[in-house]
């Protein structure tokens, strides 16, 4: 059985400030692929106690994972001390540095210099992507041993070793072959899609594992086999999934690499279709989702940020009455503005936003995260309101996610 150890990085561990949840977690997760941890270390921020524990854990495991100590402050001597154990340099990892970029731009706030080398790694190691984070994993598979080192951040660890790690942890040190297959749902939470699918979830065999792995108005079903043979397990993984569908049908988008901008992209060109959005509380956040799929050009026309009343009236034709009866934030006038984008753009669909994203704005009728959609083609106008956060940032996302699973839901060619 392959041998591993945790290290768990940080004074506020030790001071009792933090509860250490990773290891444990950890631990949890390598039992399920047959490798057992043999010790646990927790250790302060100090340099000598780091690379000692780095020398004595490669002398008794195979595996090392290390928790913590990767931000980007003076404190975190995680990184450059892997550097100066295995005797290598530090080099700008480009990839990891356009997805730290990349994070920044989505909440719109500069690139540091102190960011930028959070995209420094050690230049024999493997980087390990953090999509939750700005701080890179790195994996160093050396003189037959291997090391990790993932962020403390417990969700961030969590969704790296469940979507990257695990799996290749499995096919390092295991036997035999390992197939991965994804159900990607969105529209359910994970207990309720849970309770959907228990007893499908009890009868998997024992060479196959399910995981959970929930993310921004998503939750994703990995399935993992365990066997000698990739096309058997595939086969016997289709087979369930064939089994799966029809309990979630309503809430399955896609497989595998997919996202739901890209389903909705393909639905549009399988039938030559267009769209158009007409956008308040989002800004503009939905027409970004839709245009970053590649040949959007073909079925995406334009949008109308109708950020106020005066541009919902002016140029989506919302009444002034509705306004003042209902509001800006109502069925009638997020039907109106679906309905006037789509003539206007000249599209078969319109998709609308309008809510209340925060943190002001919100009333006891209509409290902050209060948000209406609507789809309309040249048959029918559907709205539906929903409510989400109080955090702005989360309020724009999952109210762009919605709308566009309100089209895939209401969508037909013919």
């Amino acid at each position: 059985m392959t041998k591993a150890e945790i290290i768990t990085i940080g004074d506020e561990i030790l001071y009792g400030q933090t509860l250490d949840t990773n290891s444990h977690w950890i631990s949890g997760v390598l039992d399920e692929i047959n490798i057992r941890v043999y010790q646990k270390t927790t250790i302060g921020d100090d340099a000598d106690q780091i690379l000692g524990a780095f020398r004595e854990a490669e002398d008794r495991a195979d595996l090392i994972i290390i928790t913590g100590g990767l931000g980007p402050t003076k404190d975190d001597l995680t990184k450059p001390l892997l550097a100066k154990y295995f005797n290598v340099r530090l080099r700008m990892n480009e990839e990891a540095l356009s997805e730290i970029a990349s994070i920044f731009k989505s909440i719109g706030r500069e690139l540091t210099e102190i960011n930028r080398k959070q995209a420094e790694i050690p230049e024999n190691c493997e980087k390990i992507t953090n999509r939750l984070g700005t701080a890179p994993g790195m994996w160093f598979d050396v003189r037959g041993k291997v090391f990790i080192s993932m962020p403390g951040v417990p969700f961030e660890m969590k969704a790296m070793m469940e979507e990257i790690l695990i799996p290749k942890i499995a096919e390092r040190f295991g036997k035999g072959v390992i197939y991965h297959k994804m159900i990607k749902t969105i529209g359910i939470g994970e207990s309720n899609l849970a309770e959907l699918i228990v007893s499908w979830e009890n009868d998997l065999p024992e060479n196959i594992k399910l995981a959970y792995l929930p993310s921004l108005g998503q939750v994703k079903l990995r399935l993992t086999a365990f066997g000698n043979n990739t096309g058997d397990l595939e086969k016997q993984t289709d087979h369930l999934i064939d089994d799966l569908v029809p309990l979630i049908d309503r809430y399955v988008y896609g497989y595998d690499d997919e996202e739901i901008e890209g389903v909705v992209g393909k639905m549009l060109t399988k039938s030559g279709s267009t769209i158009s959005t007409a956008e308040s509380c989002t800004g503009g956040f939905l027409a970004s989702m839709i245009t970053s799929v590649p040949g959007s050009s073909k079925y995406f026309k334009g949008s109308v940020i109708s950020y106020s009343n005066e541009i919902k009236t002016a140029q989506l034709d919302v009444s002034e009455e509705d306004l003042n009866i209902h509001g800006a934030v109502s069925e009638p006038v997020v039907k109106k503005m679906a309905e006037s984008v789509r003539v206007k753009m000249g599209t078969d669909v319109g998709l609308a936003v309008s809510g209340i994203a925060g943190p002001d704005g919100g009333t006891p009728e209509k409290p902050v995260g209060t948000v209406w959609l609507a789809y309309a083609d040249s048959k029918k106008t559907i709205a539906r309101k929903v409510n989400f956060t109080k955090n702005r940032e989360l309020n724009i996302q999952f109210s762009a996610l919605t709308a566009l699973n309100l089209f895939r839901l209401n969508f037909s060619s013919n």
